[in-house]
């Protein structure tokens, strides 16, 4: 009989592991709430309704569609199943699918509740979603996004705020990263400028690629989608633009001179990078450097104003967080005119490069902070009472549940990376102590159940 499996693109956490993540979860709330973030959750499934259209025709041949309960085939024939197209069966097997994100669910929430909702609402959420994407390195099927939102607002302190979200919880793991920043008013004043306006989705899709293709398989991708050489040429300085922030916005001010929707966006640009900069802390302004980007794109459909991604330095990984501004995001369920802004960390990647760069604090890996050993039945009836003192004062504590070898319970302190052992035997528990052993350093005393407790603490 073959072993179980799971399905490709799915992952087991063990204990460890387990233990990692939430390390992660814990770090990222602990930011968003120092923020005035507040955590919502919504159903790992939604109405096919709800997704559908929301991600472009690539996103939606991604999404996992979920079979109609009972008898998904009634009303159909045996000639109209074999004859009608696979998409058009799903259209009639399937109305729910699974989240494929967390932004359109809270856009969904939002219009849903909207009577309820003092705006401008700040929600973080932390919740799984799937796609039906090839797996491979960094990429998973099943992955946690961890997402937070701004909706009611159009003022842009709140993508000011977003980069020093961003900005506080890498420096939080110890993880540098570069921020890239753009916006999607100056892409589409790029279009302008080039004389392929019509043509902005294709633009912005074949230049996002840049960083995986490189320039030459993105001039062929324009070309096939129709892009003329001269608006390629026009393309070439500005994909290939350097210099500071300043200099890029400066360059592509004069570019963008005839196009008022561009220079809209160099204006957004230059407050949240004037922002940014101007925030007088001992430290400076960001911890990790902030650069605009004017080849970064974010291909979903909704994204209209400031668009971020972040990308690790010391690790070969995909994006590990990204987001931005979707002023019309709310108007595709009926609430149109709610700005919205909002970014999403990638906690698969994230845990992938904490474990490449071993960053992890020791303490948050182990569990068990102290073993009392089990020497008998008398012996466990005078160490329980003490093991609830340590709990009580929020030492995590176990009780070696069976009177075994002394290695074989030694053994499992260090297999678990537990950092002291307690044992009493008849001398402990005549002089009302227990034998505390460090396992690090292999230090022993004799210490009272007071003495105990201070020693760890």
């Amino acid at each position: 009989m073959s072993k179980p499996s799971i399905p490709k693109g799915t992952r087991d956490f063990g204990a460890l592991e387990m233990a990692k993540r939430n390390y992660i979860f814990n770090t990222i709330r602990g930011v968003f709430e120092l923020y005035g973030f507040r955590q919502i959750e919504t159903p790992a499934m939604e109405n096919l309704s709800t997704l559908m259209g929301k991600y472009g025709e690539e996103g939606d041949k991604l999404l996992f569609k979920i079979l109609n309960s009972g008898d998904f085939l009634h009303g159909m024939t045996a000639d109209e199943v074999a004859n009608t197209s696979t998409l058009k069966l799903a259209s009639k097997f399937c109305e729910k699918g699974l989240r494929y994100d967390l932004t359109v669910p809270f856009a969904r929430y939002v219009v849903q509740h909207r009577e309820e909702l003092l705006l401008p609402f700040k929600r973080y959420q932390i919740q799984p979603v799937w796609r039906a994407d090839r797996p491979q390195k960094g990429r998973y099927r099943e992955f946690y996004q961890c997402d937070v939102d701004v909706v009611g607002s159009d003022s842009l302190l709140n993508e000011v705020d977003l980069m020093q979200i961003t900005d506080t919880i890498f420096t939080r793991f110890g993880v540098r990263v570069q921020i890239k920043i753009n916006n999607r008013k100056i892409l589409t004043g790029i279009a302008e400028a080039i004389g392929e306006a019509d043509k902005i989705v294709d633009i912005t899709v074949a230049i996002d690629k840049l960083d995986k293709i490189g320039l030459e398989a993105v001039n062929e991708e324009l070309r096939q989608d129709g892009i003329s050489e001269k608006a390629i040429e026009k393309l070439q300085p500005i994909i290939k633009l350097e210099g500071s922030n300043a200099q890029k916005l400066d360059t592509i001010a004069e570019v963008l001179r005839d196009s008022e929707t561009g220079m809209k966006g160099v204006e957004e640009m230059r407050f949240i990078l004037n922002t940014i900069g101007a925030l007088d802390t001992p430290k400076g302004s960001l911890n990790n450097e902030l650069q605009l980007d004017l080849t970064l794109a974010r291909g979903l459909n909704y994204y209209t104003g400031a668009i971020f991604e972040v990308k690790a330095l010391d690790v070969q990984i995909g994006s590990i967080t990204g987001g931005g501004r979707y002023d019309n995001l709310t108007g595709i369920f009926g609430m149109p005119g709610l700005s919205g802004v909002g970014i999403s960390f990638g906690a698969d990647r994230i845990y992938d490069v904490l474990n490449q760069l071993d960053l992890y604090p020791q303490e948050t890996v182990t569990g068990t902070k102290l073993l009392f050993i089990n020497f008998g039945e008398k012996e466990t009836a005078y160490c329980m009472p003490i093991a609830r003192l340590c709990r009580e004062a929020g030492i995590a504590t176990e009780v070696y549940a069976d009177s075994v070898k002394m290695k074989k319970q030694m053994s499992y302190a260090n297999a678990l990376s537990i950092p002291f052992v307690a044992l009493a035997g008849e001398n402990e528990m005549n002089e009302g102590k227990v034998t505390l052993k460090n396992m690090t350093t292999g230090e022993q005393s004799l210490v009272t159940p007071e003495e105990l407790i201070a020693a760890i603490s």
